[in-house]
């Protein structure tokens, strides 16, 4: 179940190791990967993530909770040598499943013994707790979540249409209005269909994977310069790229790149 690994190791925030695995076919139309990161040995306290526009299901310390979409960085604090489980939601799948829209849960953690019936959350944690090894751990909790999948409403067809545009760049000064056109959409259903699956309007997606595709380019670029990379991605200018930066993480742009290893 977790032999397609298409990830990279590479170190999470500097704290230790991060990989991605496809997802079983019983959960590939809900989930877009599955993650485990494993913090460092000589590694304990705050980690950085940093905003993508999506919705975790994430097994830590014995307990199953969701991590909602952020709008800043967020900084969960890790115990040396800590394993971290994850499920990552695709765009409109995690509405159905946690049942209330992802608005009520910006940049909160919530447990899932307060969404779903808190007995069934505790047989997924002793199971998952009991587990032998961290990839035994994630296999349990994909059976876990695969024994709920039949119940589940399928994603939104819009709803990953508009996190695929939103994710590549519409091109354009005015991405709510291009939205609207592509979808069909009222302005007031666009708006309404955003904040329920992702928890916001679509002006603060448009951003979000704006600056995804800036920390991807930063990842790959040859000595290009923040004014070039800022221009490749969709930013006016690098004035611009900086202030985005400096409120999604609290950081200098030059800052962020040298973090990456750029």
């Amino acid at each position: 179940m977790l032999e397609r690994d298409f990830g990279v190791a590479a170190p999470a925030d500097g704290a230790g190791v991060y990989r991605e695995y496809l997802p079983p076919a019983a959960l590939g139309a809900h989930f877009q990967c599955v993650w485990l990161h494993r913090a460092a040995q000589d590694h304990s306290g705050p980690v950085e993530v940093v905003p993508d526009g999506c919705v975790d299901m994430i097994w830590r310390e014995g307990r199953l909770h969701v991590a909602g979409p952020d709008i800043t960085t967020a900084r969960p604090i890790l115990k040396a040598g800590a394993v971290v489980l994850g499920a990552r939601f695709r765009a409109g799948a995690a509405s159905g499943w946690l049942g209330l829209p992802m608005s009520e849960i910006v940049g909160r953690a919530v447990d899932m013994a307060d969404l779903w019936d808190a007995r069934s959350v505790a047989d997924i944690n002793d199971r998952v707790g009991d587990a032998a090894s961290p990839v035994a751990q994630a296999r349990r909790l994909l059976r876990a979540l695969a024994e709920r999948a039949p119940s589940q409403p399928d994603p939104e067809p819009a709803a990953a249409r508009m996190f695929a545009w939103l994710r590549r760049g519409l091109g354009s000064a005015e991405p709510v209005a291009t939205l609207r056109r592509r979808l069909d959409m009222s302005e007031r259903t666009l708006l309404r269909r955003s904040r329920q699956h992702f928890g916001y309007g679509p002006k603060t997606p448009d951003r979000i994977l704006r600056f995804q595709r800036f920390q991807a380019a930063a990842r790959c670029a040859d000595c290009a310069s923040l004014a070039e990379m800022a221009a490749e991605v969709g930013y006016a200018d690098q004035a611009h790229l900086g202030r985005e930066i400096q409120a999604l993480c609290g950081m200098s742009a030059a800052t962020y790149v040298r973090q990456l290893g750029g």
